[in-house]
């Protein structure tokens, strides 16, 4: 008999239920016997002993559904290892829990935050596989993440929808994509969606240079552009400055987001027309496209088959177009950043696509 935990922690996107039902659905065809708890909400729910006890007909028909069935919350990493309100101590009673219900394996979705406490739980001596869940595709180890396709899709499809009002009153519109840290999202959906600027968290971007591609455009006989903004898109003028001094001008901003901002100096600037589409939120929702649905279900086969095999302490990646397992100390606490001389950044340059470099 094996007893396997299980929780998503951090925001929730598409194919987490795929990726869970295809570890049940392998460890379900195997001989061994086997007991599912699930952990409610992340994290908190190992730390505070909230789970079910799941069967195979729990995992039944949420292929095609979007978010997960065991709920999720964010528990900051830097924060874990700190007293709750009530004094409780969250790694102890994490492990407490493990082993009160006699756990063989623990199995983790998530993205990096996540990955840091579940290697936090490895080094406590925990039987832990884990399984790259982020739209953003800036986990290391991976060649990709489930729900980046599908936040991929939906990004791309407000951009498509922009074009056609954009172009029938000429104006200049920018769409912001998720991603603080890291462009992949944007970089992706921005080329998919024929942006004309691309403006992403690893590359400072200059205004001047933004607006030149804007009238270029114009004396080109362009009525529009479009922009694919990262939120977490960043002038070299704040690049420059240090993380505190930085921190302390987002305090200040009067505008909500670098989008709006970048919309009223663009317009100071043009006189043109600017307006702003934020899809938010929708970007982790829906249904997985197909891509996610077989990507999360082959990560979650392959994940099961680990635990069989007691093979833990690995993340479930992709490398090279081929399913492999990655020691979790090789993944935790590094991001997959979108290097500026990479060669997608080059041919999105030979399309015309500016980057306001």
């Amino acid at each position: 008999m094996k007893r396997i935990g299980m929780l998503t922690s951090g925001g929730d996107c598409q194919a987490l239920n795929a990726a869970m039902r295809g570890v049940v659905k392998t460890l379900d065809h195997s001989k061994e016997k086997v007991e599912i708890y699930g952990f409610l909400d992340g994290y908190k729910g190992l730390i505070y002993s909230k789970f079910q006890m799941l069967t195979g007909r729990d995992f039944s028909g949420i292929l095609t559904k979007g978010g997960t069935i065991l709920g999720t919350s964010r528990t900051p990493f830097k924060t874990i290892q700190d007293p709750d309100e009530n004094g409780l101590n969250k790694v102890d009673a994490m492990k407490q829990n493990y082993y009160k219900l006699q756990l063989d394996c623990l199995v983790i979705l998530g993205g990096n935050g996540t990955h840091k406490t579940a290697n936090l739980l490895r080094q406590q001596g925990l039987n832990i596989v884990t399984l790259p869940k982020t739209i953003d595709n800036d986990l290391w180890g991976t060649d990709m993440t489930f729900g980046f396709q599908s936040a991929v899709n939906i990004a791309t499809d407000a951009i498509d929808c922009i074009h056609t009002t954009a172009s029938s009153h000429g104006r200049v519109f920018i769409v912001e994509v998720m991603g603080h840290k890291v462009g992949w999202l944007t970089l992706n959906a921005g080329m998919a969606g024929g942006a004309d600027i691309i403006l992403l968290p690893e590359i400072p971007y200059d205004i001047d240079k933004v607006v030149d591609k804007i009238e270029e455009r114009d004396k080109r006989g362009s009525r529009f552009t479009i922009i694919a903004v990262a939120e977490g898109a960043i002038s070299k003028e704040d690049a420059a400055l240090s993380k505190k001094e930085y921190k302390k001008k987002l305090e200040k901003r009067a505008l909500s987001s670098v989008s709006y901002e970048l919309a009223a100096e663009i317009q100071k600037k043009t006189g043109r027309e600017v307006r702003v589409t934020v899809p938010g939120h929708m970007q982790r929702g829906g249904s997985p496209c197909p891509y996610d649905r077989v990507f999360a279900s082959r990560l979650g086969a392959e994940a099961g088959r680990l635990i069989l095999d007691n093979q833990y302490g690995f993340m479930v990646g992709y490398k090279n177009r081929e399913i492999v397992k990655v020691p979790l100390e090789d993944v935790a606490g590094k991001l997959k950043m979108v290097e500026p001389d990479s060669t997608i950044v080059q041919e999105a340059k030979l399309l015309g696509i500016s980057f306001g470099d």
